[in-house]
């Protein structure tokens, strides 16, 4: 992977692809440490977060990631996410930030001589190639070693260089986090008054 001590770098973190990318290879992001590594590979100008929200919602589970990223250096792109029920009749959530990504990244090559995409999106190989005619520098960011891989074949090889998530995994990784196990207490009423007595 070529970085420059002098390039001018801008991220581009599709927000879902990440974390699939991250759990299929068993570790979640350390924001902080990404941020960190990409620091000292570069100039870095930007770090764009993009993600849908659920807005209905009392409590997104994303929300404190969303606060965290904002006051900790990154622009976050978020819209509201679309409810639809899929194929088995589930409530599912859609929230496609590629527009916002391609904007971004077009307006930012004006600014950035190398720009870094967190995504593995085939929809992206056209984006990535008017971003080369503009004599920047892509780098794509997913995986190949997940199964199956979370890379279009073709928007790696049109990337000036492809990082495999994996291989990143030791320096901006951290253990996933393990949900905990909801406590199910299979004593009758009798036996929990009994013990509440003492």
């Amino acid at each position: 992977m070529t970085f420059y001590p002098t390039d001018r770098l801008a991220l581009f973190i599709d927000g879902a692809n990440l974390y699939s990318a991250a759990r299929a290879l068993g570790f979640d992001i350390d924001y902080r440490k990404l941020l960190d590594e990409f620091k000292k590979r570069g100039v870095l100008i930007r770090a764009y977060y993009y993600t849908a929200i659920a807005e209905n919602d009392d409590y997104s589970p994303i929300r404190p990631l969303v606060d965290w990223l904002d006051y900790n250096g990154f622009t976050l792109v978020t819209k509201p996410a679309r409810e639809f029920t899929d194929s088995q009749g589930r409530k599912r959530w859609r929230g496609d930030m590629d527009i916002e990504i391609a904007v971004d990244m077009l307006q930012m090559a004006e600014a950035a001589d190398h720009l870094v995409l967190f995504s593995g999106d085939g929809d992206f190989r056209a984006l990535v190639e008017a971003v080369q005619r503009k004599g920047r520098r892509v780098t794509v960011v997913s995986t190949m070693k997940s199964q199956p891989p979370m890379t279009s074949d073709d928007l790696r090889r049109q990337a000036d260089n492809f990082v495999d998530l994996a291989d990143l995994g030791q320096i901006i990784g951290r253990p996933q986090r393990v949900q905990p196990r909801q406590v199910v207490d299979s004593r009758t009423p009798a036996e929990r008054d009994a013990d509440d007595e003492y």
